[in-house]
């Protein structure tokens, strides 16, 4: 087993490198699984020698943080001012497997390697009156995060069956390093909503000339995770050895290209939490059981074209009985997985990003496919937004994000990035600016 696992690493990097070594394209035209949609627009059965796919994407970042990374900075602001610290990071490592059996048939699985921790998993133990337990045993913060079978029947059709992302928001769908400008995910999204948000399920989806959809059947999320900063950001990936699915929910996205450069997505979430929990007779109000329905809207829409690119995102989201849940939460044992806070009833939020080649002034390079991009963004989260009359939402929750920066892209498949942030809170809570370095790369290998 060691041997073929190291022949197969082996095989990666050598590919990785005769890849980025062709050069060439443009960004935004990258896909590993599902993120892009010409990969996925293409169905013709290939030669025996070409069925197999091997990609991934990986990024490495350094950040200098100028405010304190101190857990009480928000309860104590006065005495956490001037504070500095800083980080070297693995945010994602991603390597992605996919074979296509011919006759519409397709399995393509994801795993993914974060931060480098050590990881860990939450059981129930029988035997100690239903107390929460935590057990080493990953030996590192490794995830699959796809693993899928698929049927095509034509490119208007398919069913796409296991572990699969769920495509509301524009990072969801739009995950990898290359398709977003700031060094790390968009904050504003990753504030409120699972990234990158995956589940077990099944998926119905299809691409025409003008337009492509994708309606899913997945598991619920569980309530016993939401959290203030957070809302239902932790109630998707379960830290337990297995996912939950007392309750199921229902994801749908539709993307139309109808203009030329441009792709506007609408996409929404509908499912039930509360009950989708270990201990689901906890969540009651006045003896009877709760729902927690989870409500999600988003829309988002990219502009490339004319060497501009812009890209624009908003969400809401609605959490119905989230006194219960908040009044639950608070009370669980300190070794579950629950953050023990209150949870807001609403949450939003949007950003906007733009960013302009600045390569394009100079026709006669040697090098066309380099790209070299300056960008501003601009962006609101607030995960406390509204709150029912007995929560008091936390003002520390609502921040904007104000960044610039740019993007030099030496060859399709590669960026540096260079980033200065600035997160904005009202008094008396002292903003957060932030200088990240970041380079990374994706595409298909083989």
């Amino acid at each position: 087993m060691k041997k073929r696992y190291v022949l197969f690493i082996g095989t990666g990097l050598i590919s990785m490198c005769m890849e980025l070594s062709a050069g060439g394209g443009n960004e935004g035209k990258l896909s590993v699984i599902d993120s892009a949609s010409t990969v996925e627009a293409s169905k013709a059965v290939a030669p025996v020698t070409s069925r197999l796919q091997l990609g991934g994407y990986g990024e490495a970042v350094a950040q200098r943080m100028f405010y304190s990374d101190s857990p009480a900075r928000y309860w104590y602001p006065e005495t956490n001012r001037d504070a500095t610290h800083g980080r070297f990071d693995l945010p994602h490592v991603v390597f992605f497997l996919s074979y296509d059996f011919g006759h519409g048939w397709k399995v393509s699985t994801e795993v993914e390697f974060e931060h480098g921790g050590t990881g860990s998993t939450y059981e129930i133990e029988t035997t100690e009156a239903g107390e929460y337990e935590t057990e080493i045993e990953k030996g590192g913060e490794v995830a699959l995060e796809q693993f899928w079978i698929e049927k095509s029947f034509s490119s208007a059709l398919n069913i796409r069956m296991g572990h699969i992302i769920v495509p509301v928001g524009l990072t969801n769908q739009h995950h990898m390093p290359t398709e977003f400008f700031s060094v790390l995910r968009p904050e504003e999204e990753t504030s409120i909503l699972p990234g990158t948000w995956h589940e077990t399920g099944i998926s119905f989806w299809g691409r025409t000339k003008a337009w492509r959809y994708e309606a899913q059947f997945i598991s619920g999320l569980d309530a016993e995770r939401f959290s203030d900063a957070g809302w239902i950001q932790g109630g998707s990936t379960s830290p337990y050895e297995f996912t939950i699915a007392n309750r199921y929910a229902g994801a749908f996205r539709a993307d139309n290209y109808s203009v030329k450069g441009l792709r506007v997505g609408l996409s929404g979430y509908f499912g039930f939490s509360a009950r989708n929990s270990l201990k689901p007779d906890r969540y009651t109000y006045d003896g009877s059981p709760v729902n927690g329905s989870v409500s999600v809207g988003a829309l988002d829409a990219v502009y490339d074209h004319h060497h501009l690119l812009v890209r624009a995102n908003a969400v809401y989201g609605h959490l119905g009985d989230s006194y219960t849940i908040s009044r639950v939460n608070k009370k669980m044992p300190s070794k579950s997985p629950s953050a023990r806070t209150d949870v807001a009833s609403d949450v939003l939020s949007w950003y906007v990003e733009a960013g302009y080649d600045l390569m394009s002034f100079f026709p006669g390079r040697k090098y066309q496919g380099n790209k070299l991009y300056v960008y501003g963004h601009y962006g609101y989260c607030n995960s406390m937004y509204k709150t029912v009359s007995s929560i008091t939402p936390k003002r520390w929750c609502e921040k904007r994000v104000i960044s610039g920066g740019l993007n030099y892209f030496p060859l399709r498949d590669v960026v540096i990035k260079a980033e200065y942030r600035l997160r904005q809170f009202k008094a008396p809570y002292n903003n957060e600016p932030t200088l990240s370095l970041g380079i990374a790369c994706s595409g298909l290998f083989l």
